[in-house]
């Protein structure tokens, strides 16, 4: 079978979550035996998000092989649990980028270079060598942005030129649109569906699929309208109604059967049904929980949750585990201070401090650090939240005044965390890191072997700073335990404080590799203590 192509529009308005219908098709792909994967197109003009600051793009995703991506495909991973890579995330930024290089080498042989072909040549090219190279039945591209954007242009014309050059029979059309529902007139509109449509079919790419974002149920009446004006069959309007959780939407798409319009009309030779036993159960288990836990989620982008989205998700899957619902207290680490950090952490059962760069906040997390650390609550760090642990153990257990990361005080006279020895001459910030997937080695005895229950594991990084190993052995004589190394060159994974109920620091972002169906074991054990901690008053 050849590789069959779907493409994911959207229509009207932004948000109307194309990433999660792209990974909800997907889930119901794999789950009748396909391998599929999913690739974003993003017209923006950075080269990748790894530079963009939370409040405007949200958290940045990072891949195995160390790509900084969009969000959106951590939901494709937490969908269809299978790796996405560099590959899967294109950029203008990057296209433009890359076409200019060639120019510059006399690629083209001194043509003039235009947006077509060279440009669409150049998407097109990014979406055929995913699909070569995994051997995948399926690749499903979301084109980011709304159609009529200027910027997303140069995509839809991508598109239109593959949907000829594979067939027909090897390439589908989404569009997902919204259908808003009026409520002082009581009535459900189609009209900004059909003007998003005839845009779309203006750019020459006809739909063959509407998927329709609704508040209220689409009758019959209003999908043979949507149906007759679109130019579709009454069959491929889907209706895709807001869901309490997005792990229900595909269990929404399957009542709807966009799997099987789908399988109908690429003729994908699929006889088996979903699978979807285990994400039912799953389902379950976030619908009906039998306990719930407070857990102090301690950053400076806690205004903009997306900041911090594979971690909220990470708690619902880890939550499930131990059938319970982690209600999430967003504390704005700016506003805690030693005489308030009380008053902000008294009423949670668990305190995790989140990763982030610069030195705005910090004081705020290590007061959060210095709570959990007293009071035994148990806590969990990521990334930037480990070294503050580090820096207020210092402080605090190890007489280490004025201990810090050399990124907030180079002057410091205890620099417990410094920047990685590769990253001091370096200039360009982005994709410059520490990034992608990185072995470590676990000791015996400690709360990381107990979670994982392997020596040898692997785990992605996004950082330029480390544990500084010139001063290991001090923290170490006063009772800071490294749990967990890397095998090459010894950098400080994990930290732990043993006498301490649960109290971890890794250096990495477990976060990133949590899915429905293998809950990150660092998550789960934090929430397991969070409700014993609770348990116990």
């Amino acid at each position: 079978m050849s590789t069959k192509y779907i493409f994911v529009t959207g229509g009207v308005t932004s948000s109307l979550g194309k990433g999660i219908i792209c990974a909800s098709l997907g889930r119901l792909l794999t789950s009748r035996g396909l391998n599929v994967t999913i690739q974003k197109l993003d017209p923006y003009i950075n080269v990748d998000p790894g530079t963009m600051n939370p409040y405007e793009h949200g958290e940045v995703y990072v891949t195995d092989d160390g790509a900084e991506t969009d969000l959106d495909l951590g939901h494709y991973e937490r969908f269809l649990d299978l790796p996405t890579s560099q590959q899967n995330n294109v950029t203008t930024g990057r296209i433009y980028y890359d076409v200019i290089m060639k120019e510059r080498k006399g690629a083209y042989l001194g043509k003039t270079i235009q947006v077509v072909p060279h440009i669409t040549d150049e998407i097109k090219s990014r979406v055929r060598n995913l699909g070569e190279s995994g051997n995948y039945d399926v690749v499903i591209v979301e084109v980011g942005g709304t159609v009529g954007d200027i910027e997303g242009l140069p995509y839809i014309e991508a598109v239109r030129q593959m949907r000829y050059d594979v067939g027909r029979k090897n390439s589908l059309s989404i569009h997902l649109t919204l259908v808003p529902y009026l409520k002082a007139a009581g009535e459900v509109k189609t009209k900004p569906t059909q003007h998003s449509v005839k845009m779309l079919q203006e750019s020459g790419l006809m739909p063959d699929i509407l998927v329709c974002r609704a508040e209220v149920p689409l009758e019959d009446g209003i999908r043979r309208k949507i149906a007759q004006f679109c130019n579709v069959d009454v069959e491929d309007v889907i209706a895709s109604l807001d869901a309490k959780s997005i792990y229900e939407v595909p269990l929404l798409m399957l009542q709807e059967g966009l799997d099987k319009r789908v399988i109908e009309k690429l003729d994908i030779p699929v006889t088996s049904e979903p699978n979807l036993d285990g994400w039912v159960k799953f389902v379950e288990a976030v619908r009906n929980p039998s306990a719930q836990v407070s857990i102090a989620l301690v950053g400076k982008y806690v205004e903009h949750h997306d900041a911090y989205m594979s971690i909220v998700e990470a708690f619902i899957h880890a939550g499930a585990v131990n059938d319970a619902k982690v209600n999430i207290k967003w504390v704005q680490s700016e506003n805690l201070t030693a005489e308030n950090v009380g008053a902000h952490l008294g009423d949670v059962s668990g305190i995790l401090v989140a990763p982030g760069f610069g030195g705005r906040g910090i004081e705020g997390k290590l007061a959060a650090v210095e709570f959990a650390r007293v009071q035994n609550i148990p806590f969990f760090g990521i990334c930037l939240g480990m070294q503050c642990a580090v820096i207020e153990f210092a402080r605090n257990r190890c007489g280490m005044k004025g201990a810090n990361s050399t990124e907030f005080d180079g002057a410091t006279p205890y620099p417990v965390i410094d920047i990685m020895v590769e990253q001091k001459n370096i200039k360009n910030l982005g994709g410059t890191m520490r990034l992608g997937k990185y072995d470590c080695q676990l000791q015996e005895g400690t709360r990381a072997l107990e979670a994982y229950a392997q020596v040898d594991i692997s785990e992605r990084h996004r950082h330029r700073y480390e544990l500084n190993n010139n001063l290991r052995a001090d923290l170490e004589s006063c009772g800071l335990k490294v749990s967990g190394t890397n095998p090459d060159r010894g950098l400080v994974e994990i930290v732990e404080i043993p006498e301490n109920r649960w109290f971890v620091g890794v250096q990495f972002h477990p976060e990133l590799k949590s899915t429905v169906t293998k809950p990150h074991p660092l998550f789960t054990g934090f929430v397991k203590a969070s409700l014993e901690h609770q348990a116990e008053g």
